[in-house]
């Protein structure tokens, strides 16, 4: 099967997050299969959604990792020119949900894995498929606790998020948060007798905000980013029931996206020790006042040496000295600093096609990492890779 075919029957999978993944999961089994590999399933833990690993040659020694997301996100609300769900090509362009992200370099690790099982390999190649990394990265973690356990830590891990080709050694970390702002309920008409749960809200916003300008104005800084330094950043608040009641509860999701100079910790303590401050503030209002942060996730971002053997490595498979960082997160930090594989980003198509009506990746791109993968390919048939011990930076 070429890389394009693949593509289009893994468009065919409505994996959005909210659904199973399961029949993504067991065509890929089945390929895998009919070539004479076997395949790895972690399940979640209701068993809708899987996680797949897989080992194309010895496994008596370390290896290297291709790892993709099957998850894409919904497309309710959009207005496609083509349905979503079935891969239609114009122009050199294939379009369908995924395309970019990351289906592309899906089918291309894939038609890779195909290719490899004819090879005589004297490196191992894995591929690693994982579900809900659209939710932050979350389906991941169990295979990320299946590779500690494994006997020959990998030597390399090339996560194939979009990047246009281009190697990239770097992205920002996250942790996703909420204040729950708890005031004391009352009639409109009698306003300040009451503590209103919303203004305790505003009050921490306002917090966020001079955060925001404290740590853009003197925090710590990486002029790789389009955006060099660390964020803070409101996404929904949600309070009151009725014009007419005072309300007394008020939820704040916001995120922090840190560069790896600026500790999360750090910033959420400050943020936390505010929330303290403002919810103190208003007790003289209503003794129950209080402004609680609960974390609802988060990942560690990846900060790779762009001189590291593993980055080299990554950037002779597609002839370029340059590196960038990315944007968007991605479970590339999570195998790097949780499995302690050195990682690398590096895949077909562009984000700024992603999470779109009409979402495409170029027949180009395809071609450029199939190339990439065909000249890992042709390394991992010799007797040793270019560093025989996993990097320790």
């Amino acid at each position: 099967m070429s890389t394009r075919d693949i593509l289009e029957r893994l468009i065919g999978f409505p994996t959005v997050s909210r659904d199973s993944n399961l029949d993504l999961i067991e065509f890929v089994v089945e390929v895998l299969r009919r070539h004479g590999i076997a395949s790895h399933l972690i399940r979640s833990e209701d068993g809708r959604k899987a996680n797949l690993f897989a080992t194309i040659g010895p496994d008596d020694r370390p290896g290297v990792v291709l790892s993709g997301h099957t998850d894409v996100v919904p497309v309710d609300g959009q207005e496609w020119s083509s349905p979503p769900f079935s891969m239609t090509e114009r122009d050199g362009r294939l379009y369908g949900r995924g395309t970019a992200d990351m289906k592309g370099f899906v089918a291309s690790a894939l038609a890779a894995c195909i290719k490899a099982s004819s090879m005589d390999l004297q490196t191992p190649l894995h591929l690693a498929l994982s579900y809900d990394e659209e939710l932050g990265c979350l389906g991941v973690r169990s295979l990320i606790e299946f590779l500690e356990s494994v006997p020959h830590k990998p030597l390399l891990c090339l996560v194939g998020e979009p990047t246009g080709m281009q190697v990239a050694t770097g992205h920002k970390g996250k942790v996703a948060a909420r204040a729950t702002c708890k005031g004391r309920e009352g009639h409109s008409a009698l306003a300040p007798l009451a503590l209103n749960a919303i203004h305790l809200g505003c009050d921490f916003v306002t917090a966020l905000r001079q955060e925001q300008e404290r740590l853009s104005a003197g925090g710590a800084r990486d002029d790789d980013y389009d955006v060099p330094y660390t964020t803070v950043h409101v996404g929904r608040m949600n309070g009151g029931v009725a014009l007419n009641i005072v309300p007394n509860l008020c939820q704040i999701d916001f995120e922090i996206r840190n560069i790896a100079g600026d500790d999360p910790g750090m910033i959420l303590d400050r943020l936390t020790s505010e929330a303290g401050r403002i919810a103190e503030k208003a007790t003289c209002v209503a003794s129950e006042a209080a402004i609680d942060i609960t974390v609802v996730n988060a990942y560690p971002g990846l900060d790779t040496l762009a001189t590291s053997p593993a980055v080299d490595f990554v950037r002779s498979l597609i002839g370029t000295q340059s590196t960038i960082k990315v944007a968007f997160g991605t479970e590339g930090g999570l195998f790097d600093s949780v499995a302690g594989i050195p990682t690398v980003i590096c895949g077909p198509g562009f984000m700024e096609q992603g999470h779109k009506p009409d979402e495409f990746v170029s027949a180009d791109q395809l071609i450029r990492c199939d190339n990439m993968l065909a000249n890992l390919l042709m390394n991992m048939t010799t007797s040793s890779m270019p560093w025989s011990q996993p990097y320790q930076e």
